[in-house]
């Protein structure tokens, strides 16, 4: 597993403090897939209700707070398939 993955999980489960009402799926270019659902973040590749795609770069920086979910999408970095109230959930839960 990618090093990059196990880390996004972690402070994923660590910020969701439980599960999530809803699913989405992160793509990470290179990387793999994680799945975020009631049950917490896991290294999978699942259906969800949405799907977010972003290269390592911008991954990192959404994880970090570093780069503004909204301004990432706004400008291509982020690519968004599927129910965007759900993403837009998942923001204000990650703060």
């Amino acid at each position: 597993m990618s090093d990059i993955l196990n880390a996004a999980v972690e402070a994923l489960n660590a910020r969701l403090d439980g599960g999530f009402d809803g699913s989405i799926k992160f793509e990470i270019n290179g990387e793999g897939t994680i799945l975020v659902d009631q049950s917490g973040a896991t290294i999978s590749d699942g259906d969800a209700d949405c799907t977010i795609t972003a290269d390592v770069d911008t991954f990192q920086g959404l994880m970090s707070g570093d780069l503004n979910p909204t301004m990432a999408f706004m400008t291509g970095k982020l690519k968004l398939d599927g129910d965007m109230g759900t993403a837009m959930r998942l923001g204000t839960v990650l703060g």
